[in-house]
């Protein structure tokens, strides 16, 4: 079998091959491991080959793997849907939300987040294919979103973070995430991160701009959804 750090070695010779026929500087594209349902040792293995970053999307969950992990350097991003009762701990507890929708819970991170902590990393989760079953900020609400994020003292504003409707057709993944690089310029804010890409599409989003992509199966392996 693979190895976590055989994976992680597979993984980024995509993501540089990707970035190099993108004509895109070297090392402009960063790898955020999806560690939903994956078990703190499989985190502590992806550390050891070199990775610090890990998206989680269940807030119980990833505060139990924090708390067994706390002896490692690592940086937490929270990129699942986000409920009210969840913000303070997400403000708390994390460095990044990549799943932003909605200005509710943009003020509640931003008067929540500890005055101790730096402001915390924000992208706007957009809802690139209009798909209903998906969170995310439609593409008309963004630009008024995006501006009152950037007014609120303890957040961040990165950029633009987006999960298109599933496809193996090349052409059609290319124009998702060409759609939310348009969005982001259609901003005309000094933003720096464009969250998209995963497993099965990253070298599409890269030659989009994506500057972080969210690997999961590629890394660790089929989910076990119930282990979650």
């Amino acid at each position: 079998m693979s190895t976590i750090a055989d994976n992680i070695l597979q993984v980024s010779s995509r993501i540089h091959a990707a970035t190099r026929a993108a004509n895109r500087a070297e090392n402009s594209v960063r790898l955020l491991a999806v560690s939903k349902t994956k078990p703190a040792q499989d985190l502590r293995e992806a550390y050891a080959a070199g990775l610090h970053d890990f998206g989680e999307n269940y807030l119980q969950e990833a505060l139990g793997k924090q708390v067994e992990l706390a002896d490692l350097p690592l940086i937490w991003h929270f990129i699942g849907p986000i409920q009210s009762n969840k913000t303070r701990a997400i403000a708390e507890h994390f460095d990044w939300v990549h799943s932003v929708d909605r200005l509710k819970i943009a003020q509640r991170l931003s008067e929540q987040r500890p005055a101790d902590l730096p402001p915390l990393n924000i992208c706007i989760q957009v809802n690139v294919s209009g798909e209903a079953s998906k969170s995310g900020c439609s593409p008309a609400d963004l630009p008024a979103l995006a501006n009152a994020i950037c007014a609120l003292p303890r957040l961040k504003l990165r950029g633009l973070m987006a999960i298109p409707e599933p496809t193996e057709d090349r052409a059609a993944q290319d124009a998702a995430f060409a759609t939310v690089q348009s969005l982001q310029a259609s901003l005309n804010l000094p933003l720096d991160t464009l969250s998209m890409g995963m497993s099965h599409d990253l070298e599409s989003a890269i030659a989009q701009g994506a500057t972080w992509v969210r690997i999961g199966t590629a890394l660790f392996g089929a989910r076990d959804y119930g282990q979650s």
